[in-house]
């Protein structure tokens, strides 16, 4: 791979890395909404960011034409609803974990993804690593057995994060299209599902009752998130597995 690519891979997952790092201070802001409750209202106001951003990329002739294959190819809308279910459930959780006391696990399983991504590009892709790439991974993999063994914070939502995001992107890769109109396409099918959680729970109409809450924290939500995922979308990209 070329060293230009990579490089803008790794600034693009740092950027994503540290946009991410908000999320846990932000979601204390958005009180008196619970986990499932910020996590509906984020897709509602992600898709209209996502789609600012397929159009400021001239590439909403793409998503129409993804949204359209897909419903004449069974296997492409199975592998979109896939990636979809397997994203979602990750957003769900990062928005659950800071309000109930598990943001340590989570983190921890982000930790531990870079060395399972590593593990899949190896075992599953045949990439091979260079000596001091090797290196490396057990420089990682050891500064996180200290951290596990420091923090004792090993959980279900570790496993999660670090099991859940590959499966995720083994499948995007096979989706021919640019990772921007994927993710497009992903919070557009999570839409109904954001939309009926908000309809039903009666703690998401917080938001209409405080103004401050409803027009500009949440917006910025799904800002945040937008620039977020779009930065990590783009680096798992540029970046071998």
């Amino acid at each position: 791979m070329n060293a230009s690519v990579a490089g803008r891979g790794i600034a693009l997952s740092v950027a994503a890395s540290s946009l991410f790092a908000l999320f846990a201070a932000y979601t204390r802001l958005l009180s008196p909404l619970g986990g499932v409750d910020i996590f509906a209202w984020r897709i509602v106001w992600t898709v209209p960011g996502a789609l600012l951003l397929v159009a400021w990329r001239l590439r909403l002739p793409q998503l129409v034409d993804l949204l359209m294959q897909a419903r004449r190819a069974p296997k492409l809308i199975l592998k979109l609803v896939t990636c979809a279910a397997l994203m979602g459930s990750q957003l769900l959780l990062f928005m659950w974990a800071p309000l109930h006391g598990h943001m340590l696990e989570v983190s921890l399983g982000y930790f531990l993804l870079p060395l399972a991504m590593v593990l899949v590009g190896r075992f599953y892709y045949r990439e091979q690593l260079a000596p001091l790439q090797w290196l490396a991974v057990a420089c990682a993999a050891l500064g996180v057995a200290h951290e596990l063994h420091a923090t004792h914070a090993f959980s279900w939502p570790t496993l999660v994060v670090a099991l859940g995001y590959p499966p995720y992107f083994v499948v995007r890769r096979t989706i021919p299209f640019d990772s921007l109109v994927t993710f497009a396409a992903e919070v557009l099918l999570l839409l109904p599902a954001a939309i009926w959680i908000i309809a039903t729970s009666t703690g998401a109409h917080a938001a209409f009752q405080l103004p401050l809450l409803g027009a500009l924290l949440l917006p910025g939500l799904g800002a945040l998130s937008t620039i977020a995922l779009a930065c990590y979308l783009k680096a798992s990209h540029l970046m071998p597995l």
